[in-house]
């Protein structure tokens, strides 16, 4: 068995936790995700009209718009209780 470096098993360590956070991210997109395809698709064909279309890009620029609010504003909390 090979030993790793302590550099080594730093990197490996990023590396778990980045595919450990790609992970719970896609785990948290899947409900979403059928969220909008629920509402937005009434019956699957081989192409989206265009207000399915316009639905699905609506519903997933809440989806970014919201998330990007909930992440600044942990931000914001982090950085107040880090001074």
């Amino acid at each position: 068995m090979v030993e790793l470096g302590e550099a080594d098993e730093a990197e490996l360590q990023h590396l778990v936790g980045a595919e450990r956070q790609k992970a719970q991210f896609t785990a948290q997109l899947h409900p979403f995700l059928e969220l909008c395809w629920d509402k937005c698709v009434e019956k699957p064909g081989n192409r989206l009209d265009s207000r399915t279309e316009n639905c699905l890009s609506s519903c997933v620029d809440r989806f970014i718009d919201t998330t990007l609010a909930i992440t600044s504003r942990f931000a914001q909390i982090v950085q107040k209780g880090g001074q």
